[in-house]
């Protein structure tokens, strides 16, 4: 799956979970990539519209991976992207 598609697949995710994406110029004194807040009651996940991407995934994925995934479903390879890894050892 090319990166574009696990983004639209990972927006789509969100949607179906009720969880808000937007895109954002994040400027200021401290510069962010963006993550998960709740606005209003509401999960927003707010990513800095200037990354690409691939950074745009990454921050896609650790917000969602906070979020029970039951019910939904996902493509194989997304969930894996979506398991966080277990410590071994």
């Amino acid at each position: 799956m090319k990166v574009q598609e696990q983004l639209e697949a990972l927006e789509r995710l969100a949607e179906a979970m009720s969880v808000r994406v937007s895109y954002e110029p994040m400027a200021g004194l401290v510069q962010r990539t963006g993550g998960l807040c709740r606005v209003r009651g509401e999960y927003r996940i707010i990513i800095d519209r200037r990354l690409k991407p691939p950074e745009r995934v990454q921050i896609l994925v650790d917000a969602l991976q906070r979020f029970e995934l039951g019910d939904h479903e996902i493509d194989p390879e997304l969930r894996a992207l979506l398991t966080p890894a277990r410590a071994t050892g």
